[in-house]
C-alpha cells in the first residue's frame, strides 16, 4: 500500500494549513487524509484478473507481440520486468500493455509475473500486485531469416549473390535417359556418342538424387563466447546453421547438427526435414571456457554418408586455428568440407576510418595484424581441403546457405 500523488499533494495542504489554521486543525486534516488514502488503499487490494498474451517460443532478434489485459475496477498502471537480453517497447501502459518484444540472445529466458499497480476510487491510495506468475520463454536462432533463405535457395534466387541459378541444383547421380541438348544443360551432361551418331547435341538425363547429407559441426569452445551482432559468436554461428539446415529441408536433403567444445555437447543424426529437430536441441547451447577439440568432433563424423560438412568456427589466427588446420584432412578425404568463420566488424571500423591521434594509429597496426593473421589462418584451412566462407554477421547467414548451394550445383553435396 502506497500512497500517490495526489494524496502527497493533499498531505502538503495539511502543512500549509497549520500556518494559517494553527496545528491542531492541520492534525485533524491530516488524519483525515491518512484515514482516507487507507480505505482507498484497502478499496484496491484486490487482485485484478489479468491475461498475459505472448508467443513461448520467439526467434532472436525478430519482433513479438506481447499483450497485457487488466480487468479491474479502478484505474490500473501495468508494468512487464524482464531477464537480461530481452528488450520491451513500451514496458509499461496504463490499462493494458501492448508492445513489442525483441530477444537478443538464445537461450531459456524467465519472463517475470505482470507488475499491477491499482489505485482507488479516490485517486489517494494504491496497491502493488505481481500476477500471472514467471513464464519460460524460449528464444530460437533466427528462424525467419532461415526461412526467407530456404525458400530463395529453393527458387534458385540467393541475396547474397544476386544471380539466378540454371535448373536444379547437381547434376544427379544416377542416369535415366538421353534427350536433346538444351542451352541451359550443363556442358558436362553431353553424351558424345549419341551427338556422333545422330549428328546433333544430345545430353544425358540424370535423376537427382536429393538424398544426400549435410551436417554441421559447431564450435562452442571458449572463441565462440566473443561478443558480435548483438548477441556472440555462438549466436550468429546457430543463425548460418539453421539456415543451412532449412536450406536442406527445401532442397530434399538430410540435415544433422553437433556442437562440441572439449566434448561433444549436442549430436542431432541427419534426416529429412532436419531443421526443426536440429533448431530445439542446439538453441540453448552455450559457450564452454575450454579449448575445442576439432579431431574428436571430425571423428564423429567423418564415417558417415559422404556429403556436406559445414564447420562454423571463428579463425583468430593460425596458432589458434591449428587443431582446426590438423584435423581438416579427416573430413576431406569423404566429405565436402566448408569452414565458415565470422568476420569481425570492428577491425573493419578501425581500419575504415583516419587516425586522428596517435592511439588511433596503434589501433590500425593491430587492427592490420589481425586481419592478416586471419587470412594466413584461412589460407591454412583452404590448404588443408576445405573451402573458406566468411562474411559480416548480418550476411553471414546467407554466405553458408550460398556455401552449400554451390557444393550442391558441382554435384559435391
Amino acid at each position: 500500500m502506497t500512497p500517490t500523488p495526489r494524496a502527497a499533494a493533499l498531505l502538503a495542504l495539511c502543512a500549509a494549513a497549520a500556518i494559517l489554521a494553527g496545528w491542531r486543525v492541520a492534525a485533524v486534516l491530516a488524519a483525515a487524509v491518512v484515514a482516507a488514502i487507507a480505505v482507498d488503499a484497502l478499496r484496491a487490494r484486490a487482485a485484478p484478473a489479468v491475461e498475459r498474451d505472448v508467443a513461448p517460443v520467439v526467434p532472436r532478434g525478430v519482433p513479438s507481440r506481447l499483450a497485457v489485459k487488466v480487468r479491474a475496477d479502478g484505474p490500473v498502471r501495468v508494468r512487464q520486468a524482464l531477464p537480461a537480453d530481452v528488450a520491451l517497447e513500451p514496458q509499461e501502459a496504463d490499462g493494458e500493455l501492448t508492445g513489442e518484444l525483441v530477444a537478443r540472445r538464445r537461450g531459456r529466458h524467465v519472463l517475470p509475473a505482470v507488475g499491477v499497480r491499482a489505485t482507488g476510487p479516490l485517486g489517494l491510495g494504491a496497491w502493488y500486485h505481481r500476477l500471472g506468475g514467471d513464464a519460460e520463454l524460449l528464444v530460437y536462432p533466427d528462424l525467419v531469416g532461415a526461412r526467407r533463405l530456404a525458400l530463395a535457395a529453393r527458387r534458385g534466387r540467393l541475396p547474397e549473390s544476386g544471380r539466378r541459378a540454371r535448373g536444379s541444383f547437381g547434376l544427379g547421380t544416377a542416369f535415366e535417359s538421353v534427350r536433346e541438348y538444351a542451352p541451359d544443360d550443363d556442358v558436362r551432361q553431353i553424351n558424345w556418342r549419341a551427338t556422333a551418331r545422330l549428328g546433333r547435341p544430345m545430353s544425358n538425363l540424370y535423376r537427382i538424387d536429393q538424398d544426400r547429407e549435410v551436417r554441421c559441426l559447431l564450435d562452442a569452445g571458449r572463441l565462440s563466447a566473443a561478443a558480435c551482432g548483438g548477441g556472440t559468436l555462438l549466436d550468429v554461428a546457430l543463425d548460418g546453421l539453421i539456415a543451412v539446415c532449412a536450406t536442406a529441408d527445401a532442397l530434399g536433403d538430410r540435415s544433422g547438427a553437433l556442437a562440441f567444445a572439449d566434448r561433444v555437447l549436442r549430436d542431432v543424426a541427419p534426416a529429412r526435414m532436419g531443421a526443426g529437430a536440429v533448431a530445439r536441441s542446439l538453441f540453448d547451447v552455450e559457450p564452454v571456457d575450454r579449448d575445442s577439440d576439432y579431431e574428436l568432433a571430425f571423428r564423429s563424423v567423418a564415417g558417415g554418408k559422404r556429403g556436406f560438412v559445414l564447420v562454423l568456427a571463428d579463425l583468430v589466427d593460425e596458432a589458434a586455428a591449428r587443431a582446426l588446420i590438423d584435423a581438416v584432412p579427416v573430413l576431406a578425404r569423404r566429405h565436402e568440407v566448408c569452414v565458415a568463420s565470422v568476420r569481425d566488424d570492428a577491425l573493419d571500423g578501425l581500419l575504415a576510418r583516419r587516425p586522428a591521434e596517435l592511439r588511433d594509429a596503434y589501433a590500425m597496426t593491430v587492427a592490420l595484424e589481425m586481419r592478416r593473421a586471419r587470412a594466413l589462418a584461412a589460407r591454412r584451412v583452404g590448404a588443408a581441403g576445405a573451402t573458406v566462407v566468411e562474411a559480416r554477421p548480418e550476411r553471414f547467414a546467407g554466405a553458408c546457405v550460398g556455401a552449400y548451394a554451390r557444393a550442391k550445383a558441382r554435384g559435391r553435396a
